[in-house]
């Protein structure tokens, strides 16, 4: 019986609803026996929907750590950083968050169904920070990215508020998310170095692999910003540009292998080799 749903309908991985409310024994024993029976490369993400390590680290342990879970503490890091625009240190955007401590169990996300506006867990990440929050969870080593579908295609609704009247809302589509999207299929390969030195603007460089390149990626919350980067000999001469079309012009190595990558104000942009970046 516990096999019959991918036996009807094969796919690769389950999401928990709700997992609070359900004995985390019965996940334990439900995921494994999925995995021996179906596939052990089963992917499942439980909804525990808590912002505490303590709490989600516990409940990892009741499951013998065989799933991975949403991570509710970056999401409200994102939530709080867009509300409080440059006064917010970006140096500690992954404080407290589940995929700086177990990264190998952990689900990023940006918004969903349930923070969007008038929802249950109302607390939305305002559009103009949404950019920066998807480079951090697209582009980097650590966690299984989410994308929000309003996020890539717009949402336009009416739902009651807390005063009993209707309310319109309008989710606007993030112009740049499907180039981010596509820079993780093609730039987010290998080593990770972050630069995590000023309290706005903040980097860190995908070093890519013998065969898959790499990428630079800066980011503000505040003014327009320079990061002094060097990426070592392997890269002397060579010109970059912004994959996003956020900055114009091209960025060109020095002998070292060093270079001053650009971004502007409150926004994000990824640096690719420029002979690599239209293939």
């Amino acid at each position: 019986m516990l096999t019959v749903p991918s036996e009807q309908l094969p796919c690769d991985g389950f999401r928990l609803d709700a997992a609070k409310h359900i004995p985390a024994w019965f996940f334990r024993d439900w995921v494994g026996h999925m995995r021996e029976n179906i596939s052990d490369e089963l992917f499942v993400v439980a909804e525990y929907w808590h912002p505490d390590m303590g709490a989600l680290q516990s409940y990892l342990d009741l499951v013998d750590k065989q799933l991975t879970l949403f991570d509710v503490a970056l999401h409200h890091r994102f939530h709080n950083a867009a509300r409080a625009g440059a006064d917010f240190d970006m140096r500690t955007i992954f404080d407290g968050s589940l995929v700086s401590a177990i990264p190998e169990h952990a689900v990023t996300l940006v918004d969903n169904h349930d923070t969007q506006p008038l929802q249950s867990l109302e607390a939305p990440v305002e559009p103009w920070f949404k950019p920066l929050a998807y480079a951090l969870i697209l582009l980097r080593e650590q966690g299984v990215p989410c994308i929000f579908h309003p996020d890539l295609y717009g949402a336009d609704y009416v739902d009651k508020g807390g005063d009993g009247e209707d309310h319109e809302i309008h989710m606007p589509r993030i112009e740049c998310l499907p180039k981010l999207i596509e820079a993780r299929q093609r730039f987010a390969n290998g080593p990770q170095t972050d630069v995590f030195d000023d309290a706005n603007a903040i980097g860190f460089v995908r070093h890519g692999t013998a065969e898959e390149p790499g990428c630079v990626v800066v980011l503000t919350n505040g003014a327009e910003a320079t990061k002094v980067i060097e990426l070592g000999p392997d890269h002397a001469g060579a010109t970059f540009r912004d994959f996003l079309g956020h900055c114009e012009g091209e960025v060109v190595l020095d002998d070292g292998g060093k270079g001053e990558f650009r971004v502007n104000g409150g926004s994000v942009s990824v640096w690719v080799r420029a002979d690599l970046s239209e293939n």
